[in-house]
């Protein structure tokens, strides 16, 4: 026998056994769906009340660090390739970011709303411990393939929400521009003050000329001069030139040293730094949006801390190393421009030799020269910045709130309806599962496709449950098993009155059972094609599955047939057919097996026309030997001669080896297995036990089946059988006390 789910036993969907699954586990499938329900109306209709309130905001690209008169009239003309990578993304993190809720706490003066209640106790304490309830309630969501953001929140009160949201965005409009524009003030901070002192400078070297001319009477200096003045006249030029390049570089090395890790302006040049801010943002990001759910001691909480204090360090390294550079730049700068002016000063010697008073006039001129055009370029610039810094003051900037958050009339949670339908859709699909789980752990032999399937045994017959008591009330699954002359009770129904289930064949002669015994015993009279077997081993798994109540109707089912039946209690441990016929046990089948009688003097006539039986006898030390003797043999073919067919009722199958015996010594062996109580592996174990002996197992009957509820027949079927079997059958006269 193969296992119990090889490949080739894999059967395709079907609906029929799906349906009759269902039908017999509806009330799981119910129950499970109720329970979701009710569980689902319980938590909508509790649940307290929330409100959203939502905002769009527009992040447009980025302009130059330093905002001129040209990105107001083309803002469109520098687009970044990063723009949906990188900035976007920060920007979106930076909405979600602590710092900004707590502006936003300052900004609404949170404590002093009475609808806002911290969910956490330390959130009373300030404007840090509020910031993560803000944070708590805040989401933000891009729309796909535009730049536009939704930024939503969450409150039990309708103007809380509102009023979080459009103060969040606002805050977050303020803090761009902030940024935007901090590096442009720091430097026309720096270039006013260049400024101020160099038209000093100017003003004094002016005044020294005019003087030194009217001291010397000199009106002019003819284009014509010697070689020395005209190297002096280009060392003069180199050392101007010197001069603005050391002031563009003290301008960036000043520039660079003011810079912080944690507001950084988007001028600074250096791509090394510029990387590392953005690598920087997000993981602060990620920690700030975690340190909502987390606290500061969690294990990955740990983690982020530490890889964002080393993202920090780093960043800091390369500003640090960047203001080293410049620093270094702006020394190379400023000795350049000390060894030129050694060489003028050398210079300015030879002239002064040559014509001290000429020269010297001519290099104060130069220097008034050099100096204002050192003055127009720091001018220049000047004006430049003072223009960025009043489009700063105007509050420009590329990210624009397109819609303010508005008060929300009606909560959006909790939706009952929604949640009612889903509860009832997942209690449905879960019931489902549920009941096909419950089905697949139920190993016990259900019917006749499990034993087709375990053992390739066909199945001789069905046999109903019916109780000890008698069956059920009128009306219910059992009802089809009322018999005509029952008396009737108070409500005037029909009730049977059924107290022997081994003889109920006998008693009841018209109940659809019978015709359910009378089924079996066709099925073993067809069970050969050449010729019916005349001795039959009946057994069964283990104990109670109701071997003596089949075999004790079953004879009555043959002996119907007018032929000779004989009952061999073949279970020397635990007999029973002798309490079923009332027939005294002082000798039996033990007592031939031990050469203590012969066969007539151990065959006893039953009540019951055309049924011998052979009791069990004494119980005997050694029950298997005595089975597996010559003279076991002997008395079945001696029944076989004087009867029309002989059963034999053994015990169950792995409680001892006594079935074993006895099936191969018969003609054929039935299984009797109690529907929804046989285990399968015990079951195909039995029959493996049987099969090793060679004996011939004909099928299974299943004892027991609740009809209606396993699936294996229906009330209907036995009420109109019985209607079918309607016409009176008379009861066999009862035979005299004689020997076959």
């Amino acid at each position: 026998m193969k296992g119990f789910t090889g490949p080739s036993e894999r059967k395709e969907l079907d609906l029929a056994e799906c349906g009759r699954v269902l039908l017999k586990r509806k009330w799981v499938l119910l129950t499970f769906t109720a329970v979701l329900v009710a569980l689902a109306a319980v938590l909508s209709f509790t649940r307290k009340p929330l409100y959203r309130a939502t905002a769009t905001l527009l992040i447009d690209e980025p302009g130059a660090s330093l905002l001129n008169i040209q990105d107001v009239l083309n803002a469109g003309a520098y687009y970044r390739s990063d723009f949906l990578g990188t900035y976007f993304n920060t920007q979106l993190r930076l909405l979600a970011s602590r710092s900004l809720a707590e502006r936003v706490s300052k900004r609404l003066n949170l404590a002093a709303r009475p609808e806002f209640r911290p969910a956490r106790p330390e959130a009373a304490a300030g404007d840090a411990g509020a910031a993560f309830d803000i944070l708590g309630g805040l989401s933000v969501a891009p729309i796909a393939e535009t730049r536009l953001v939704y930024v939503s929140y969450v409150s039990p009160h309708a103007a809380l929400a509102a009023d979080v949201v459009n103060a969040l965005v606002e805050e977050f409009v303020d803090f761009s521009v902030e940024t935007r524009y901090e590096a442009t003030k720091q430097t026309s901070e720096f270039l006013t003050e260049q400024v101020a002192l160099l038209r000093d400078d100017l003003k004094r070297k002016e005044e020294d000329l005019q003087k030194y001319g009217q001291e010397k009477n000199l009106l002019y200096l003819s284009d014509n001069e010697s070689a020395v003045v005209n190297n002096f006249a280009s060392v003069n030029t180199a050392l101007t030139t010197a001069q603005i390049e050391r002031y563009a570089k003290e301008s960036a090395f000043r520039e660079l040293r003011s810079l912080s890790v944690d507001a950084l302006p988007e001028s600074v040049s250096n791509p090394t730094v510029q990387a590392l801010k953005t690598q920087y943002s997000q993981v602060k990001s990620e920690y700030e949006e975690k340190g909502k759910i987390y606290r500061p001691e969690y294990p990955e909480m740990v983690q982020l801390k530490a890889r964002l204090d080393a993202t920090r360090d780093t960043l800091q390294e390369e500003i640090r190393k960047a203001v080293v550079a410049a620093e270094s730049e702006y020394r190379a700068a400023l000795k350049k421009e000390a060894s030129l002016r050694t060489l003028l000063d050398e210079q300015r010697g030879g002239v002064a030799r040559m014509n001290k008073n000429a020269i010297f006039y001519h290099t104060l001129r130069t220097e008034v020269e050099n100096m204002r055009t050192l003055l127009s370029t720091l001018v220049a610039k000047q004006n430049e910045i003072q223009v960025s810094s009043q489009l700063g003051g105007l509050r420009t900037s590329n990210i624009k709130v397109v819609d303010r958050a508005l008060v929300p009339r009606a909560p959006f949670s909790p939706n009952v309806r929604r949640n009612l339908l889903m509860a009832l859709l997942a209690g449905l699909l879960g019931g489902l599962g549920l009941v096909f789980l419950v089905e697949s752990m139920d190993n016990t032999v259900k019917g006749p496709e499990d034993v087709e399937k375990l053992v390739r045994l066909p199945s001789l017959g069905v046999i109903p449950f019916l109780t000890a008591e008698g069956g059920r009330k009128a009306g219910g699954v059992y009802g089809a098993y009322r018999s005509y002359g029952a008396e009737k009770d108070k409500a005037g129904e029909l009730e049977p009155e059924v107290r022997e289930i081994e003889l109920i064949n006998h008693l009841y002669p018209k109940f659809s059972i019978a015709e359910d015994y009378r089924t079996v015993r066709t099925s073993i009279l067809f069970s050969h094609a050449d010729s019916a077997p005349k001795t039959i081993a009946f057994t069964s798994t283990l104990p109670q599955e109701g071997k003596t109540a089949t075999v004790s109707n079953l004879a009555v089912s043959f002996a119907q047939l007018e032929g000779k039946v004989l009952l061999v209690d073949a279970d020397l441990r635990k007999p029973r057919l002798g309490k079923v016929f009332n027939l005294r046990n002082v000798t039996g089948l033990s007592s031939f097996l031990a050469g203590k009688g012969s066969f007539d003097e151990v065959v006893q006539k039953t009540s019951i026309d055309n049924i011998w039986t052979i009791p069990s006898g004494p119980h005997p030390p050694n029950p298997a030997e005595l089975l597996n003797s010559k003279r076991m043999k002997d008395l079945l073919a001696e029944a076989k001669e004087r009867f029309s067919v002989v059963l034999l009722d053994t015990p169950p199958v792995l409680a001892v080896i006594d079935p074993v015996i006895v099936a191969s010594l018969a003609d054929s062996t039935v299984f009797v297995v109690r529907a929804g109580r046989t285990t399968r592996r015990p079951f195909v174990r039995a029959v493996e036990e049987v099969r090793k002996s060679k004996a011939d197992i004909i099928g299974v009957v299943f004892n027991e089946v609740r009809v209606g509820r396993r699936g294996v027949g229906t009330p209907f079927y036995h009420y109109y059988q019985y209607e079918y079997e309607s016409e009176a059958r008379p009861a066999a006269p009862a035979a005299p006390d004689a020997k076959p």
